[in-house]
C-alpha cells in the first residue's frame, strides 16, 4: 500500500488535472465542475489532507470554484448542495470511507472510521499487519524525522515559497499544481457581473419557477415511488425558492410580486412533501416580510394580503404540527416559521386572524411548558411570539384565558419566586416573556378573576418580599391586576392577603422611578374601588394615616420632585408655542405631552388623585397635606389645576366617562 503523502499527491494531480482541461479554458463546463465538486465534498467530508497536504488548498478550491463560475453553474452548485443531503457521494481512494447517510431527512453524518487512525495505517508498508505486531518497539537511535510520513524524493529540487500557514513547507506541489493555484489567484481578482433586478427579472422568474412547480409536482405524481427520478426536480425548485430572497433588497416589487400570483405559489409550497422545501419556503417569507427590509406600507401590506390568500396562517400551522424539533433541519424551520408569525403580528387584525383561525395559539401554549434541560432558543421565541398576539388584542388575550393560560403562566413563574435566571440568557427572556404574557392578560376582566383564582397575588407577595429579578415585575402585573373597573376583586384579596405592609414598606424606601409609579398605581386603585365602609378601605386609610401621616408626607415630598423636572420642560413649550398657528400647535401636541411625560407628568397626576381621596375621606389628612403645601407658599389649588388638565385631556369612551365621573366628585372637595 502506497503511504500517505504519494496518495495524497496522486489524487491532488488528479483534480489540478481535471481544473486544467475545464477550469483554464473561457467556458467553464458544468460537467467537470460538479466531477470536482463531488470529489471535494467527499473528501473534505472525512477531514482529509491529514499533514500531507495543505489544508488553504482545500479551502482555496473551494472559494475558486464559487468564483469562477457563472450564474447558471452557480445555481447548479447551490442544485449539488441540495442533493447532497439525500445521496451519499463515494470517494476513489483506499483512505476514505463512505458515509452513512439517514434516508429521507437531512442530517450531520459521521464517518465510519476514524481519520487519524486510517492515516496511521496508511503509513505500514504493503505487507504490513497491525495485528500481528501489538508491542512497539523503540530504536536507542535519535529519531531526527518528524512525524509523518517521509518527504518526496524531489523536496528539495524545487524552491517554492511556504503556503500561508507554514503547513505545505515548500515540497509536494508539483509545477502544473503550482500553475493551476496561480490560476486560482486569477480567479479571485476577476470582477463579477450582476444582474438588474427590475420588472423584466421578475417577470422571467415567476415564470420559471412555475415551471419548477409543476415539474416537480408531476415528476412526483408519476415516479412516487422512484425518489431518484423527481430528486432533480426537486433541488432546482429549492435553488429556486432561494433565489427569491434577493425580493428583500427589493421591496419595491412586492407587489408585482403578489400581482404575478408568485406569493400565492411560494406559499402552496409549505405544504409540500418534502419539510426541506417548506422550511426553505418559510425561511424566504421570513425575509420578505422582516421589517428591516424597509418596505412601504403598501408595499407590505400588498405582499401580506396575498399570503392571506393563500391561507399561510393554516399552512404555518400545519409545519408547526409536522416538523420535529429533535432534528435540527427541522429545530431551524420552527425558528423561522415563529419569525414569520412575529412579522404578521404587527398588524391587530392579522394577530387575531393568527390566533382564531389556526391552532397556533394551543401550540404556543403548549410549546412553553415543554421541560428542557435549558431554556433553548426557540421555546424562548415561542413565549415572544404569544406575548406579542396577547398584546395585540383583547380577542386574543380572552383566548389564551380559556386555555387556563393563567394558570400556567403562573407556574412557570413559581420557579423564580426566588430564583433569578442567568443574565443575558435565553431563560432570562423567557422570563421577561412569560411577566409580559402575564401583565397584558390581567388587564380583562376573566382575566383578573382567574388571577385570584388561581393565587396569582399570593404569588407576587413572595415575589415582593424574596424576590430579585422577580420583583418589579410582580410589582407590575399587581398594578395591571388592581386596575380598571374590574379589579375590585384582586383589591380586595390583596388586603386579605396582607399585601398592605408589604407595598406601604416599600414605598417608603427609596425606590426607582417605575417602582414608584407602580407602588402610586396600585394606591389610587385601592382608594378607587374598594367600598367606603368596607373593611379593606378603612385599612388602606389606615396606612396613610399611621405614624403621624409619613405616607402623606412622603406623597407630597416625590410630588415636589416630580413638580421640579416637569416645570422647566412646561416654560419650554410655553416658549415653543409663541409665534404658532393653531395648526402648528395641534401638530406639535403629541411630542409636547411625550416630552411631559417623560418627565413625569403621570406620576404627578396620580399623587394628586391619592391626595385628592386623602383629602375628602380624612380630615386629618386634609390638614396634614395643606400644611405641608403651606411650607412651599401653595395651596390645593395645585391639585384642583392637574385634576382639570386630566378631565380635558379626557374623550368620550365608556370607561373615561368613568374616570370623569370620579374626577368631577374628588373635585368638589377640593
Amino acid at each position: 500500500m502506497p503511504d500517505g503523502w504519494t496518495i495524497a499527491n496522486r489524487y491532488i494531480e488528479e483534480v489540478f488535472n481535471e481544473m486544467r482541461k475545464i477550469g483554464l479554458q473561457s467556458d467553464f463546463k458544468l460537467d467537470g465542475l460538479l466531477k470536482i465538486q463531488i470529489q471535494l465534498e467527499s473528501t473534505f467530508a472525512f477531514g482529509w489532507f491529514f499533514h500531507c497536504a495543505s489544508a488553504p488548498l482545500g479551502t482555496r478550491i473551494q472559494r475558486w470554484l464559487c468564483a469562477a463560475v457563472t450564474t447558471s453553474s452557480h445555481r447548479e452548485l447551490q442544485r449539488l448542495r441540495f442533493l447532497h443531503r439525500k445521496t451519499a457521494f463515494s470517494c476513489s481512494y483506499e483512505l476514505f470511507k463512505k458515509p452513512s447517510f439517514p434516508s429521507g431527512q437531512k442530517r450531520k453524518f459521521e464517518p465510519l472510521q476514524d481519520p487519524n487512525e486510517v492515516y496511521k495505517s496508511a503509513k505500514l508498508d504493503a505487507n504490513g499487519d497491525a495485528r500481528q505486531n501489538r508491542a512497539a518497539t523503540v530504536d536507542d537511535a535519535e529519531d531526527e524525522d518528524i512525524a509523518g510520513p517521509e518527504l518526496p524524493p524531489d523536496f528539495e529540487q524545487e524552491d517554492i515559497p511556504d503556503d500561508e500557514e507554514g503547513r505545505f513547507f515548500g515540497g509536494g506541489v508539483t509545477r502544473d499544481t503550482s500553475s493551476a493555484l496561480d490560476f486560482i489567484e486569477q480567479q479571485e481578482k476577476a470582477g463579477v457581473t450582476t444582474e438588474k433586478i427590475d420588472l423584466a427579472w421578475l417577470r422571467r422568474t415567476a415564470l420559471n419557477f412555475e415551471k419548477r412547480i409543476s415539474k416537480n409536482a408531476e415528476l412526483r405524481a408519476k415516479f412516487e415511488d422512484d425518489p431518484q427520478k423527481f430528486m432533480g426536480s426537486e433541488a432546482d425548485l429549492d435553488v429556486d425558492i432561494k433565489g427569491l430572497s434577493i425580493l428583500s433588497e427589493h421591496p419595491e416589487l412586492y407587489a408585482d410580486f403578489a400581482e404575478l400570483g408568485c406569493i400565492g405559489s411560494l406559499v402552496s409550497l409549505l405544504a409540500h412533501e418534502n419539510t426541506d422545501i417548506a422550511i426553505d419556503v418559510v425561511e424566504i417569507l421570513a425575509e420578505l416580510t422582516d421589517e428591516d427590509v424597509g418596505a412601504e406600507e403598501n408595499q407590505w401590506e400588498a405582499l401580506v394580503n396575498a399570503m392571506l390568500d393563500a391561507d399561510i396562517v393554516e399552512l404555518l400551522s400545519q409545519n408547526l404540527s409536522r416538523l420535529d424539533e429533535d432534528v435540527e433541519a427541522d429545530r431551524s424551520g420552527v425558528y423561522h416559521i415563529l419569525n414569520v408569525l412575529e412579522n404578521l403580528s404587527s398588524q391587530s387584525s392579522i394577530a387575531e386572524k393568527i390566533v382564531h383561525e389556526s391552532e397556533i395559539m394551543p401550540w404556543l401554549h403548549k410549546r412553553i411548558q415543554q421541560p428542557e434541560r435549558s431554556i433553548t432558543q426557540n421555546k424562548q421565541y415561542a413565549a415572544e411570539v404569544l406575548a406579542i398576539l396577547l398584546q395585540s388584542s383583547r380577542k386574543n388575550r380572552e383566548r389564551f384565558v380559556s386555555l387556563e393560560g393563567i394558570d400556567t403562566l403562573l407556574q412557570l413563574l413559581s420557579v423564580y419566586r426566588k430564583r433569578d435566571p442567568e443574565k443575558d440568557s435565553d431563560e432570562e427572556e423567557y422570563v421577561e416573556n412569560l411577566f409580559d404574557s402575564l401583565t397584558c392578560t390581567v388587564d380583562e376582566a376573566i382575566g383578573k378573576s382567574k388571577f385570584v383564582e388561581a393565587e396569582g397575588v399570593e404569588l407576587a407577595q413572595i415575589m415582593l418580599r424574596e424576590g430579585k429579578l422577580s420583583k418589579l415585575r410582580a410589582l407590575r402585573v399587581l398594578n395591571h391586576a388592581v386596575g380598571g373597573k374590574d379589579g375590585l376583586q384582586v383589591c380586595e384579596r390583596l388586603v386579605e392577603a396582607g399585601l398592605l405592609r408589604t407595598v406601604f414598606g416599600m414605598f417608603m424606601k427609596k425606590q426607582d422611578n417605575q417602582t414608584i409609579e407602580h407602588l402610586l398605581g396600585i394606591f389610587a386603585s385601592l382608594l378607587r374601588l374598594l367600598p367606603g365602609d368596607s373593611p379593606g378601605r378603612i385599612r388602606t386609610l389606615a396606612k396613610f394615616v399611621e405614624k403621624d401621616y409619613e405616607k402623606v408626607t412622603r406623597l407630597v415630598q416625590l410630588r415636589r420632585g416630580y413638580a421640579s423636572r416637569l416645570s422647566p420642560v412646561d416654560e419650554a413649550i410655553a416658549q415653543e408655542r409663541v409665534g404658532l398657528s393653531k395648526d402648528e400647535q395641534e401638530a406639535m401636541a403629541v411630542e409636547w405631552l411625550s416630552r411631559r411625560l417623560d418627565a413625569g407628568l403621570f406620576s404627578l397626576q396620580i399623587i394628586d388623585v391619592i391626595l385628592a381621596w386623602l383629602v375628602a375621606e380624612d380630615d386629618g389628612a386634609r390638614t396634614k397635606i395643606k400644611s405641608l403645601f403651606l411650607e412651599q407658599d401653595q395651596n390645593l389649588g395645585i391639585i384642583r389645576t392637574t385634576m382639570e388638565e386630566q378631565l380635558s385631556g379626557l374623550e368620550g369612551s365608556e370607561g373615561e366617562e368613568e374616570e370623569k365621573d370620579m374626577l368631577n366628585t374628588l373635585l368638589e372637595f377640593l
